[in-house]
């Protein structure tokens, strides 16, 4: 009896490490892929952490973007930009997908840069519009201006920029500047979509300049669950499970000797 007890404390101790596994806490998944400027970070300037989180980050950046990165359907005045997927996942029907994310510009006065999050099969087709986000001179700019409008739901439903010269290093050499009026940040924003029907799927999160490449836009995200579970490549236990590990089968020995 004392054996089966310690073993069902060890495999409880394992299974709350892996599911509670922070998915930027080692940077970006190795089987996720970016094209241009990715990375992860913590509170920085104006972008704080995620509600509710005390580990990383992730995001894009139109800094050190490349040419071609856009929403698809859009027209072609877009200039360079960034994008991330994720690995293959697995979801059921009626599992929601849900994300935090913070959209962040130094542009304006007429230079709508935007971003973007889609949820696409296995073969890379478009699912769903989860968000939009545009640089506009006053007023709500998610859902972004003359984009798809979103199929999730968004908390709060309309978000007008919190205005002035973004502070975030992401931005490089724009952190801290503002051409004209629509600069600054969304703060962190909710989306929620139910999934329709089971399947693999991939998640994009994108984001790119308008008409220029000057005065860079990037965007943060964070909290990305399905049906109420991080989604991570293959988690692997991190260094509290293998202690929980050592003692749980130093236990089991001690059980089997005063059997002996």
């Amino acid at each position: 009896m004392k054996t089966k007890i310690l073993f069902l404390a060890l495999l409880l101790g394992l299974s709350t490490q892996v599911s509670a596994s922070p998915i930027f806490n080692s940077g970006i998944p190795s089987s996720w892929s970016c094209t241009g400027n990715c990375g992860t970070g913590v509170a920085d300037g104006d972008v704080t952490l995620a509600p509710g989180s005390t580990t990383p980050y992730g995001w894009v950046s139109t800094d050190g973007g490349v040419n071609g990165v856009n929403l698809p359907g859009i027209d072609s005045s877009a200039t360079d930009g960034s994008m991330l997927r994720t690995g293959v996942f697995s979801a059921t029907a009626g599992e929601d997908l849900e994300f935090d994310f913070n959209y962040i510009t130094s542009d304006g006065a007429g230079f709508a840069d935007y971003a973007w999050a889609r949820l696409l099969d296995d073969a890379l087709n478009e699912i769903a519009i989860l968000f939009t986000a545009r640089t506009k001179s006053s007023g709500t700019i998610v859902p972004g201006d003359g984009m798809p409008a979103p199929a999730a739901t968004l908390t709060p439903a309309s978000v007008p920029i919190i205005g002035g010269a973004p502070d975030w290093s992401p931005l490089g050499s724009s952190s801290g500047s503002c051409y004209s009026s629509g600069c600054g940040y969304t703060d962190w924003v909710h989306s929620s979509y139910t999934i329709a029907a089971a399947g693999n799927y991939v998640l994009e999160f994108g984001t790119t300049n308008w008409l220029d490449t000057a005065y860079d836009s990037g965007m943060a995200f964070d909290g990305i669950l399905v049906g109420g579970d991080p989604i991570v490549p293959d988690p692997i236990p991190e260094p509290a499970s293998f202690a929980l590990l050592g003692l749980g089968l130093i236990g089991m020995g001690a059980v089997r000797r005063r059997r002996k």
